[in-house]
């Protein structure tokens, strides 16, 4: 089998990383190219999914926040137009409850 390093389509950088020219459409040499190509593209789906989740952890008590600020703005609105609708039936029933003996 044809190591990576071996290949006319492997470069490495100055840092020693290694650099694939290969298209799995067009030049792979053998079939364990295809296997090696496709380790490599998921392995960056995988680093990408995990900076998103790493992204999304810095701001989730952020989100917090903001979800109970959002939640005492709609309560105090609520609260403050209680009076255009009435009691509800809940707290009639409960005010008829307190006066029976």
């Amino acid at each position: 089998m044809l190591q990576c390093q071996d290949c006319e389509f492997c470069v490495k950088d100055n840092l020693g990383r290694m650099q694939f020219g290969c298209n799995p459409f067009g030049n792979i040499k053998e079939p364990e190219c295809l296997q090696k190509w496709m380790l490599l593209k998921l392995d960056m789906i995988l680093r990408g999914n995990q900076s998103v989740l790493n992204y999304y952890q810095k701001f989730a008590p952020l989100q917090e926040k903001m979800m109970k600020y959002l939640e005492r703005e709609i309560d105090d609105i609520q609260e403050q137009d209680r009076w255009k609708y009435g009691e509800t039936d809940d707290e009639h029933d409960s005010d008829q409850d307190e006066r029976l003996p």
